[in-house]
């Protein structure tokens, strides 16, 4: 199964990605050292070095088919419990015990009550807004080994889908505490990311729709990943967030809220006191051997 408290940060972390894709930036660095938490405990992102910034067009698509099919005999509409949107009414009953009948009054005229009718049968989706900068296109190579899209390792250019594959490892890893396709080295994790096939380990267990979003999100070719073209509406969409408010989440009780941590202060020397640090106790400058900052344009 799958920790409520990890759904809650990882729906927050796509809604950012979202709305940086709206801007028409592409994060490119999502992994969880980047991910804060604030101290009211909703999450942030943080660490922009490698973001790419390019046009986008947002669009707010509304469809405009209504409903008119004409209402079966005894017909029974099903309300969910948990939403209160017109279009959550369903025409068909798949939850028998949130099921009602629709009563008719003889004290109502046929042409009164065809209206009301027509009216309740007008229910149409809600508006998709699709904020994905799908022009976008790079040949920078960046990012960290385990988390890089194999778009960027073969030099093939990229765009905004690098990042739904980061999101696809980002999951991953709070699901099962490690990576997918991390090697012996660098060299053999770039290799398993361009060439070895995606694998679960069998524990812990975890439900299908996960599973199935990773398997989603980690596409090797960009075009036929999760939400290359719609963006985050797409995985918004997706059984695994069953359940998620995205309207209010913001304004939701975040599952954990950090406590206050005291620091305590080192008092500063005076003239009868010296502050001697020994050569040994400071740390040698050296770069990480997993993060990569090579651009090529």
């Amino acid at each position: 199964m799958v920790n409520a408290n990890i759904v809650f940060y990882v729906a927050e972390v796509l809604l950012a990605l979202e709305y940086l894709h709206m801007l028409g930036i592409v994060y490119r660095d999502l992994k969880p050292e980047n991910v804060l938490v604030r101290e009211d405990g909703h999450i942030m992102l943080s660490d922009f070095d490698l973001s790419l910034r390019c046009a986008v067009s947002p669009t707010l698509i509304k469809s405009s088919s209504l409903e008119t099919e004409p209402p079966r005999k005894n017909s029974v509409y099903c309300v969910q419990p948990a939403c209160i949107e017109p279009s959550c009414i369903q025409p068909s009953c798949m939850v028998p015990t949130s099921c009602f009948t629709p009563r008719l009054f003889s004290s109502k005229s046929k042409k009164d009550r065809k209206t009301k009718i027509d009216i309740g049968n007008q229910v149409s989706p809600l508006p998709e807004l699709i904020a994905e900068p799908t022009e976008a296109r790079s040949m920078s190579f960046v990012g960290t080994h385990e988390y890089l899209a194999p778009e960027i390792i073969k030099g093939e250019g990229h765009g905004s889908a690098v990042d739904w594959w980061t999101f696809g490892i980002f999951l991953y890893e709070l699901l099962f505490g490690k990576t997918p396709f991390k090697g012996s080295g660098n060299k053999a994790t770039l290799f398993n990311v361009v060439g070895q096939p995606l694998r679960f380990p069998e524990s812990p267990v975890v439900s299908f729709a996960a599973r199935d979003l990773i398997r989603g999100l980690l596409v090797k070719e960009p075009q036929h990943r999760l939400a290359y073209k719609r963006g985050a509406t797409e995985i918004k969409q997706h059984p695994f967030f069953e359940g998620v408010n995205w309207a209010l989440i913001r304004c939701a009780s975040p599952p954990d809220v950090p406590r206050p941590v005291e620091i305590e202060r080192i008092p500063a020397p005076t003239a009868s006191t010296s502050l001697k640090i020994a050569p040994a106790a400071i740390p040698a400058q050296q770069g990480s051997d997993n993060y990569l900052e090579f651009d090529f344009f």
